[in-house]
C-alpha cells in the first residue's frame, strides 16, 4: 500500500518550487531589463514565505517525532545502551 504524502510535504515543497521560479524569473528579467528594484521587494517577500513555511514544516515535524512524550533521541540512545540499536 503506498503511503500518503502529508499535505504539509506538499506545501513545503510548492512553496519550494515557487521560491525557485521566481528567484529565476527575477533574475532573468534583472539581467535584461538591468532595473535592480526586484531586489528590494520581490525577492525578500518570497524568501519570507519560504522562511515561515520551512519553520512551521519543522515545527509538525518536532511535534510528531516527540508524540505520546517519547522523544526519539531517547529511545535511540536506551537501545544503544542496552545493545540493541548500532550501526
Amino acid at each position: 500500500m503506498k503511503k500518503r504524502i502529508e499535505f504539509s510535504k506538499i506545501l513545503f515543497i510548492g512553496v519550494s518550487i515557487m521560491t525557485i521560479s521566481v528567484v529565476i524569473f527575477s533574475c532573468a528579467m534583472i539581467y535584461r531589463t538591468g532595473d535592480l528594484s526586484p531586489l528590494a521587494y520581490l525577492i525578500p517577500a518570497v524568501f519570507t514565505e519560504l522562511a515561515t513555511a520551512t519553520a512551521f514544516y519543522y515545527r509538525k515535524a518536532e511535534r510528531e517525532n516527540t508524540k505520546g512524550g517519547i522523544v526519539y533521541d531517547s529511545v535511540m540512545t536506551q537501545k544503544e545502551s542496552n545493545g540493541e540499536g548500532g550501526m
